[in-house]
């Protein structure tokens, strides 16, 4: 071995100590824990309801491999979940022939205005993926809205109020050059126009190159939206997904202001390791304890459980000044 490679095997490594600290009781739902038969439950949107407890709505996915969704209700947030006896919201294929193939991957978003929870969610059809809302006071009963979004488009939710007049709904359309995240404005959330390119996936090597796509709602902060994203790195072995972190402008929330480089949460405990999707970590909800610091993040463990990790907001801005950038480094993405 050379000297310089000596050298470089002796440069001391950047250490990055844990941001998002999983639940030592993880993961936190499974499928034995549903009154009826499943296959298996992941990829939950989380909210507090007005008096206290903790609403997962969960994607459930039968036996035939069609999903629906079921909310599980916990004072704590950890343990002690009631379920719904039976689906909540179940794929409506007569009234919404975009549901054919189940609805997956809910986002809830709490609209002060609306007094109402929003949920975007993605509607499987022949046509493929695409992107349905409803509105809700109670997860009982539903206003649909149908398809706002044609395929193939998912990984959506909406900012919890308007912008400059208009409400903001992120998306992730699917193209053959890249699946990025897009931001649309509407009036009144059934139309929907000024589509504009909000986060691109990276090219190249990078963990996050070719694939991205929202994780949770963004989180509103003093300094702006602060959004946890997921990126899918293609290896000889299959998908990897990994989760990154970015700031958006508050009023202009289309305008990135600083990017992390490197993830900030990967799979590595077994059971995000191994499931009917192996190497996955996917947040659909969070919840926000009373401090207004910490974060409870909800995510889907290799499609097979939901888990739980606990984040610091004030931690990962400071994370974000220390590793992130708004450069788009052309030269490294061709």
């Amino acid at each position: 071995m050379t000297a310089p490679e000596t050298a470089l095997l002796n440069v001391e490594r950047p250490h990055y100590p844990p941001l998002l600290l999983r639940h030592p009781g993880n993961p936190i739902l499974t499928r034995k824990h549903w009154p009826y038969s499943i296959n298996s439950v992941f990829n939950a949107g989380a909210t507090l309801l007005q008096d206290g407890t903790t609403l997962l709505l969960c994607r459930i996915e039968d036996r035939r491999g069609l999903s629906h969704l079921c909310a599980a209700r916990s004072s704590n947030g950890v343990d002690g979940w009631q379920i719904d006896r039976e689906p909540t919201l179940m794929p409506s294929p007569k009234e919404y022939p975009e549901e054919i193939w189940g609805i997956e991957d809910p986002r809830i978003t709490f609209v002060p205005e609306l007094q109402k929870y929003v949920v975007t969610y993605t509607s499987y059809s022949r046509g493929g993926p695409g992107v349905s809302l409803a509105l809700t006071k109670d997860f009982h009963s539903f206003e649909r809205y149908g398809v706002i979004m044609p395929p193939d488009d998912k990984d959506t939710a909406l900012l919890p109020r308007r912008i400059n007049g208009y409400w903001a709904l992120i998306h992730r359309p699917m193209t053959p050059l890249g699946s990025h995240m897009w931001i649309s404005y509407s009036p009144d959330l059934h139309h929907w126009g000024r589509h504009r390119l909000m986060l691109e996936a990276r090219r190249g090597a990078w963990w996050d190159a070719n694939k991205i796509g929202l994780s949770p709602p963004p989180i509103e902060t003093s300094r702006g939206w602060l959004v946890l994203y997921h990126g899918v790195r293609h290896t000889p072995s299959g998908c990897l997904y990994r989760l990154g972190l970015a700031l958006f402008e508050l009023e202009n929330p289309e305008k990135c202001l600083l990017r992390g480089d490197s993830w900030i949460f990967g799979p590595e405990a077994d059971y995000e390791r191994n499931g009917d999707v192996n190497n996955v970590v996917f947040p659909c909800g969070y919840t926000m304890d009373p401090d207004g610091d910490t974060v409870n993040i909800y995510y889907g463990a290799a499609d097979c459980s939901i888990a739980l990790a606990r984040a610091s907001i004030r931690a990962l801005l400071q994370w974000l000044d220390a590793n992130g950038s708004c450069e788009r480094r052309r030269s490294q993405d061709v």
